[in-house]
C-alpha cells in the first residue's frame, strides 16, 4: 500500500490566473529556506509524459482539419499523461521525502472536462483510482480572477495553445467548478483571488505553506 512521507502542494484555476507564475515564487522560496522541492506540471512534467502532452495540443493546431479528437481521447489522453508522471515523478519524489509543487492536477481534469465538456466522473475516478491510490495533494490552491482581466493576460501571451483559446463561457464554466469543489474540503482547498496584480497573494500562499512546512518537519523527526 502507497504511503504518502512528503508534501504535496497543487495550483489550479483557469489560464491567466496566475499559477505558473505563484508556483515558480513558492519553488524559489522553499528552495531559499533549504528544503528539497520539485517543480513540475499537467499534463506533463515528465520526458513521456510531455510528449502525450504535445499530441493533445497538436490536435487543437490544424484549424483547416475537419477531424478533431472526441471530448473522451481528449480524456483519456490527459490521464495518460497524469499516470506517466505519477509513476515517473511525483510518487518517487514523495518517497525521497521531497516537496511536490504541481501546475494543475486532478481538479483540473474534474473542472475542465466533467463540468467543462460533461465528460462522465465515473470514468475519471475509475482511473484515479486505480492509477494514484492514496495519493492526494495536501494542499491546493484555486486562483481566481475576473475573466475579463484573464482574457487580457491570455493575449499578451507571447505563446498560445489550446487553453489559451476557449470562449469567455467555458472560462466562467470551469471557473465556477474549481470554486464548488474547493467547498468539498475547505482543510485542503484555499480559494484567493489574483484579479489584481499584487505581491499580496505570494505572501498569503507562502505563509499557508509555511505552517505546513513546519508540520511537515516535525513528522519527519518522529
Amino acid at each position: 500500500m502507497y504511503k504518502k512521507k512528503s508534501l504535496f502542494i497543487t495550483f489550479e484555476g483557469i489560464e491567466g490566473s496566475g499559477k505558473s507564475y505563484q508556483t515558480k515564487k513558492l519553488f524559489k522560496k522553499i528552495k531559499k529556506l533549504g528544503f528539497k522541492t520539485i517543480l513540475t506540471r499537467e499534463p506533463g512534467g515528465t520526458r513521456s509524459a510531455e510528449k502525450i502532452r504535445d499530441v493533445i495540443l497538436d490536435d487543437y493546431f490544424h484549424p483547416d482539419s475537419k477531424e478533431k479528437f472526441d471530448k473522451y481521447t481528449d480524456t483519456l489522453l490527459y490521464l495518460a499523461s497524469r499516470n506517466e508522471h505519477v509513476v515517473n515523478k511525483i510518487k518517487p519524489a514523495i518517497r525521497k521525502r521531497q516537496i511536490v509543487i504541481c501546475d494543475r492536477f486532478i481538479d483540473s481534469t474534474l473542472a475542465y472536462q466533467v463540468h467543462g465538456k460533461r465528460v462522465n466522473k465515473n470514468l475519471i475516478n475509475v482511473v484515479h483510482k486505480i492509477i494514484l491510490g492514496k495519493l492526494k495533494p495536501d494542499i491546493t490552491f484555486i486562483l481566481k480572477l475576473n475573466i475579463n482581466k484573464a482574457l487580457k493576460r491570455i493575449k499578451k501571451r507571447k505563446s498560445s495553445n489550446r487553453y489559451d483559446k476557449y470562449p469567455k463561457k467555458f472560462y466562467q464554466k470551469v471557473q465556477k467548478a474549481f470554486i464548488k469543489i474547493a467547498k468539498t474540503n475547505k482543510k485542503r482547498y484555499i480559494v484567493l483571488d489574483t484579479t489584481k496584480d499584487t505581491t499580496k497573494t505570494e505572501s498569503i500562499i507562502f505563509e499557508k505553506v509555511r505552517k505546513k512546512l513546519n508540520k511537515w518537519k516535525n513528522q519527519q523527526r518522529r
